[in-house]
This record gives structure tokens, sequence and C-alpha cells, in this order.
């Protein structure tokens, strides 16, 4: 099943059709975002703003367990009563089709749609809310990546392989993150942030150094997402482990509130107005390992991506820093990490870097990504990664997984 929704902001942001040689820089974030401990219960309050009194929930069925009843409690003691929707666990146009055609037979007009979850469940929320025409209003759970903030969805097949994405003319109407939530959930889901958080450093400083390089949304970068993309990847190096020291004991810290906000907000709007390039497109490529998206999360993959990034481009000094600091706080360094070995897993493999080198996201690179020298980078930065595991051990890694 594809997508009824045609909407692309590239051409505007490019101005294409005017024959322009450079695009003009622009940025878009979410209208409104919020963040702080027990937010949740306070939700309805923030609807004013947006505004909403007739909203739908769309939640896993395990989200609607662990966070039902304060999430619907706090809505009541504001006289909103809201109706449920249950996220089908993937983020693929069937589960995007079959919750809208559910919302759009309960006789009810909803005047937004509240996604709550992990990133797959806030895309597809987004999907779904497009596809009524109604605002969407972003409660991550998790700070596993920087889906809250962004007007796109990356949408998968029904076995979790990447497809495609959509884009959206709006960003979400309101993001709320209760920090407490994050801090009780799995530290494995935080540390994946970082890892996206800290490729978005890499990926935007690529698309502005180079003048064809061009930011999610078509236009050139601002120096302004250059900054939050900056910003992001210092706030996780300076506040990585102390912020996952603190998820460990279900505590908030300043420490854990900065690092939540890099992965979300700042990583956010770095990817969406900095650019995308080689780190992503190697994460899509894993993808297609069954064992990779099976057992692994998106900023688990990113990071092995972000290490190949840094070898394709030969900033080996950086490779080795970033190896070190995802050693330190327990992201993948190398592919046994992601149970992937290129002797047994090779023709695979290479099948996936040969992928990950076609698509577009690598037009972001400033020299030509052929399949060859994917691959080549890829065990560099395997071999790089093995390196700083060794030095720094992998203590880090398997307690994530304890």
């Amino acid at each position: 099943m594809t997508s009824n929704n045609d909407f692309s902001p590239k051409p505007l942001f490019s101005l294409a059709d005017t024959g322009r040689e450079t695009p003009p820089t622009g940025l878009i974030s979410p209208a409104r975002y919020v963040q702080g401990p027990d937010l949740l219960d306070h939700l309805g309050r923030f609807l004013a703003l947006v505004p909403s009194t007739r909203p739908a929930v769309y939640i896993s069925a395990g989200g609607l367990r662990r966070h039902g009843e304060q999430l619907l409690g706090g809505l009541r003691a504001m006289q909103i009563e809201a109706s449920v929707e249950i996220f089908g666990d993937e983020c693929s146009y069937s589960e995007i089709e079959r919750a809208s055609s559910s919302l759009q037979t309960k006789g009810t007009p909803f005047d937004c749609l509240i996604a709550v979850g992990g990133g797959k469940c806030l895309d597809a929320g987004k999907c779904v809310a497009d596809r009524l025409d109604i605002p969407v209003v972003i409660v991550p759970t998790i700070a596993s990546t920087d889906a809250p903030c962004s007007a796109l969805s990356v949408i998968y097949t029904d076995d979790g392989i990447v497809h495609g994405g959509e884009s959206f003319p709006d960003s979400p109407a309101f993001v709320l993150v209760d920090s407490q939530l994050i801090a009780a959930a799995p530290v494995r889901y935080l540390v994946a942030g970082m890892g996206d958080a800290l490729a978005t450093r890499y990926e935007a400083r690529t698309c502005y150094r180079n003048p064809a390089g061009r930011a999610v949304i078509g236009g050139r970068p601002t120096i302004a997402a250059q900054a939050i993309a900056e910003l992001c990847a210092q706030t996780v190096f300076e506040d990585g482990v102390a912020a996952a020291e603190a998820n460990y004991r279900g505590e908030t810290n300043p420490a854990l509130e900065r690092v939540i906000e890099a992965n979300t907000l700042l990583s956010g709007i770095g990817f969406e107005s900095g650019g995308v390039t080689a780190a992503h497109a190697i994460a899509m490529g894993f993808t297609r390992l069954p064992v990779a998206r099976e057992e692994y999360l998106h900023g688990e993959m990113v990071a092995l991506g972000l290490l190949t990034q840094l070898a394709l481009e030969q900033f080996t000094d950086e490779c080795e820093q970033v190896a070190h600091f995802c050693a330190e706080i327990g992201l993948p360094t190398h592919l046994a990490q992601l149970s992937l070995d290129t002797t047994a897993d090779g023709p695979a493999l290479q099948e996936a870097m040969a992928h990950s080198a076609a698509t577009p996201l690598m037009d972001n690179e400033p020299f030509d990504v052929t399949p060859e020298n994917t691959w080549t980078s890829l065990l560099q930065a395997d071999e790089i990664g093995r390196a700083a595991t060794a030095a720094v051990g992998d203590r880090a890694y398997h307690r994530l997984r304890a």
C-alpha cells in the first residue's frame, strides 16, 4: 500500500522550479515544546493551546497498560474524554490505514490526535492525524529517537524494513515530554537516542559544508540548525554518562533533562533543518538484515552508521573519538555488537551497503559514494570500533542488555 499524501516540502523550500541555483535557507520546528517531570498529569491543560477538547489517543497496548490511567485520568480532570486507538506495533501503510479507518468510523469529530509512545508509534500517529486532517500532539514515553519534533515520518514494511517517508505541511502542534516517564523506561532506549543525536552534528556539518548539500526540508541548512546540531552532540558527550546513571536509578537530574532535550528537541530540529547523510543511509541498510532490524534499535544502527560515515569522509580521529564514547555509553561500536559478521553475513551485508550507497541521502556527501567505498568504510569503522572496545571494555554494552 502506498500513501495518498503527496506533500513534499522540498519543492517549496528549494524553489526548484524558479531556476535558482542555490535555494534559500530554512528551518522548521514544532509549534510548542514542554519538558519536565510529571507533565503527563497536566496534558489536558496544555491541550487548550492546540486547542482541543475532543482528542483521540493513539497508543500501544503496552503503553496503555503502563500509562493509560495517568494519561486518561489527567484528561478527565480537565473534563476531556478521549477515544483510544491501539497502535499495531509497526509504522507501516497497512497500520496507518487501519488506524485511520477505525477512527473515522467512530463517528466522533476529533479535533486532535495524541500519539503516545516510541518513535514508530509517534511517526504512525503523524500519518494518521494527516489523513484525518487534524493536529497531532506528541507524547514520547522514551527518548530513543528524534522523531517527536519532526514533520516527517519514516515508513516501514510490515516486516520492519525501511520503505520510505512521508512529510507533512505542519510540524507537531505540541510536544510534551514527561521526563519521569523517560527516567522509568529502560536505559537502552535513552542510550540509543544518544546514538541518533550524535549523528545529527556530523550529518548537519557535512550538509552545510557541501554547497550542494540540502536539509531534509529541501533548502540550504541554516547556521541556527548548525548551532543546534553542535550543541546537541556537545550535550551528549558532556552529560551522556551521568544521564544514563540517573536513568538506571529511575531518577531525573539536570544531566538527564539535558540529554532528553538533546535527543528529542535539538536532534529533531538539527536533523530536519540541518540535513541527513551517510549515518542514516547506513542505518537504513542495516534494516535489510533480519537480525539487525529485529534485535536492535534505530539509534544503535545509526551509531555504527556514524562511525562508517566518519571513515568514509576520512575523519579518522573523530571516528576514534566517537567510537570511544560509544563504548563508554554502551552503543554498538562494531558489527559483532549488531550480531553481524563479515564472513557469515558478508554477501547480505554487501548488498545492504549497496542499497545504502544508492539512497538519495548520500547525495549530500561532497563526493561520489559507491557500494565499494561504502563497504570499505564499514570495514574500517568495524576495525576502529573493535579497537575502541578493546581499550574501553564492553561492560556498558552488556549492562544495557542485562
